[in-house]
């Protein structure tokens, strides 16, 4: 079951869920989550000002860690990249990243039901029980494949 909460009313009720108190500083890191999916710390500090314009970078840290270890918010690191924060939690879905640009998109579990891929264990392993399996997908984006095959071909000399 996938979890998206919405509105700061939504996002009150989980916080008080959660045992925490519904504060400015959680209400706009969600909030600016929400909008801005898949974005980096340093992003969601710069949209949470604009509601909460006071804010500082210690503060959405801070609330960053806490929702994550609460499960309100998925914390995810492609290579290459810092963190990167999320609100829909609670399912096994995973992230498609284009290697030229950076863009993130969902990608919806691979196989049929979490968690999406059954691990082979050799003789000397001690099996677990896999609860979730992150995959993540690297390649390059339409929009990025189309501006390449537009850019003119530098590389390429004729000679006479």
């Amino acid at each position: 079951m996938t979890e998206h909460f919405g509105g700061h009313e939504a996002w009150a009720a989980a916080l008080r869920a959660h045992g925490r108190r519904v504060t400015k500083q959680r209400l706009a890191v969600l909030a600016a989550v929400e909008h801005h999916p898949h974005s980096p710390a340093e992003s969601i500090l710069a949209a949470a000002r604009t509601e909460l314009p006071e804010l500082t970078a210690q503060s959405v840290y801070v609330v960053l860690g806490d929702l994550t270890d609460l499960h309100m918010l998925r914390r995810f690191e492609p290579p290459h990249s810092p963190a990167l924060y999320e609100t829909r939690v609670g399912d096994n879905h995973h992230h498609a990243i284009c290697i030229s640009c950076g863009r993130v998109e969902d990608v919806e579990c691979a196989v049929g039901h979490a968690p999406c891929l059954t691990p082979h264990w050799d003789e000397n392993a001690k099996p677990m029980t896999i609860q979730i399996a992150d995959v993540m997908y690297q390649g390059i984006c339409q929009d990025c494949q189309q501006s390449q095959q537009l850019s003119p071909r530098t590389s390429q000399v004729t000679e006479k």
